[in-house]
């Protein structure tokens, strides 16, 4: 019955649609997510910003 659920939500989104702002807002949020992911994907990322290997596991690989 999950389908009812969506065809509820789309009725709602139909009778009150987001504001400009929101809708604004959402393709920001998921334009500065692509924007990292490029970053990340092509130039490689940070060095401060990556973790150093905690734990037992890696204690080993770190001697």
């Amino acid at each position: 019955m999950h389908y009812m659920r969506w065809l509820m939500r789309a009725k709602k989104w139909q009778a009150r649609p987001p504001s400009e702002k929101m809708v604004k807002l959402v393709l920001s949020l998921i334009v500065a997510g692509i924007v990292v992911a490029s970053v990340e994907r092509w130039v490689g990322w940070p060095a401060w910003a990556q973790l150093d290997p905690v734990g037992p596991r890696n204690a080993a690989q770190q001697r």
